[in-house]
Formats: structure tokens, sequence, C-alpha cells
């Protein structure tokens, strides 16, 4: 393996698939569901952004994926209906949680082809967060499990978390890069703990995945999707 760049981690949810947007359909039916049992001046909004402070809250108890996802719909039925929320509204919001965990997996353009094309050449890692049992199925489902050296499913990405995957599945953070959509968990902790950060926009993310740019960075990069990695790590090797 010729230069520094010798691994290559990959995120997975809404990097090599389809994800957020079964969120996002999942919310619109939890504000159907709630629309005739909330106040008259709670709009979608506002119900919206109450969701958001309990999945925030619950983090540090449930982890992140659907499993928490839902309990947060419950327990926000819960809080803003004053504890009124029929048992039917709840049973839905249950049927709609067990749905989001049987959705098929899309790959999202150029996945399959950039992992392919880099998997004979580096070592290629997938680091995700989630839920085991469901990171587990999309990634048996997805038909690329077997291109991966290692599988690294975490409760969160930080930069120590980064610095011991790659010290145990490559040469090190700073001879490693990783790939995702998302600046504050694949790009900024990542650059943090020496290795290179590269950004792969999509459409949408959730808000708590924000985070300022590193514009500048040596070891930041951004490409409009997966299909211009294998240029980018041309350029990153030519220019050690």
């Amino acid at each position: 393996m010729g230069g520094k760049l010798t691994t290559i981690g990959f995120d997975a949810d809404d990097t090599l698939w389809h994800n957020e947007r079964f969120f996002r359909v999942t919310q619109e039916r939890f504000a159907e569901l709630l629309q005739d049992h909330t106040p008259l001046d709670m709009g979608a909004d506002a119900l919206a952004a109450r969701l958001l402070d309990a999945e925030k809250r619950n983090l540090g108890r449930y982890g992140y994926g659907v499993k928490g996802f839902t309990l947060s719909m419950i327990e926000t039925a819960i809080d803003v209906t004053d504890s009124q929320v029929p048992a039917h509204v709840i049973k839905e919001l249950i049927v709609a949680g067990q749905m989001m965990l049987s959705y098929p997996i899309e790959l999202l353009p150029h996945a399959r082809t950039a992992v392919e094309q880099l998997a004979d050449r580096y070592r290629i890692i997938l680091v995700t967060k989630g839920d085991l049992l469901d990171q587990e199925r999309k990634l048996a489902q997805s038909g690329l499990g077997e291109m991966f050296d290692g599988v690294e499913i975490v409760s969160e990405k930080t930069p120590a978390i980064y610095t011991e995957i790659f010290e145990r599945h490559g040469d090190g953070a700073e001879r490693a890069m990783m790939v995702g959509n998302s600046m504050r968990s694949d790009v900024v902790p990542m650059i943090e703990a020496g290795g290179w950060g590269t950004y792969v926009p999509h459409g949408l993310v959730w808000e708590v995945e924000h985070a300022e740019a590193p514009e500048g960075h040596a070891r930041y990069h951004e490409i409009p999707d997966l299909g211009q990695l294998q240029g980018l790590i041309d350029v990153v090797l030519s220019h050690p």
C-alpha cells in the first residue's frame, strides 16, 4: 500500500444507503397521529421541536437508532397531551417504529462501486453507530458486508474511538480516512484524531449531526458523491 493512506473507514447510514428519509416519513406519521390530541396552538414545527428535545435528552439512555426514536415519540406524545394520548395512538407509534426496522435497504449512488474500487488497495472498515441488530440487518441486506475488513458498531463517534479503531484495524488514524455524511460524527472527530475526514453531503441530515466544517484544514475534504472518492484519494496520495 503506497503513500501514507492505508485504511479507509466508511459511515453507513446516508453514506452508503438511505436512512434519514425513513425517519422523516415516520415523523410525519407521528404528527398526523397527534394532530387531534395536541393543543390548538401547537403546530407541526413546535411538535417537531419537542420531539427533537426528547431525542437529544434520551441519547444517553437509548443511544442512536430506531428504538430510541420510537421511545422518544411515545414520550413526546405523552408529554404534549398531558398524559391523555389514547392507547391506540401509542400502538400506532409502535407499529410505525417496527416498520422502520423492516424497510428494504437501498444503496446510494456509487456506493457499491466506491467500496469495490478501494477494497483491493486499502483496508476497508465500516464504522457506524446505532442499534446493533438493526445495523447488522442493514449491512447484511446491503450486499456489501464481505467487502469490509472490519465492522465497528459504536455508541458514539469520538476522536478516542477513531484512534482505537484505526490502531486495531490499520496503521493508526494518521494513516486513515473516514468518509461520511455527518460533519459532527464522521469528519470533525476523525480530523481531531489525526486522520483525514471526507464529507459527502446528503440531502437530509438530522439536526443533531450538524457541526461547523473545519474549512482550511489540510486533512478536510468534501466531495459531492462517492463517485468522486477514488479521484480524491489519488490526490491525497500524491500530496501526502
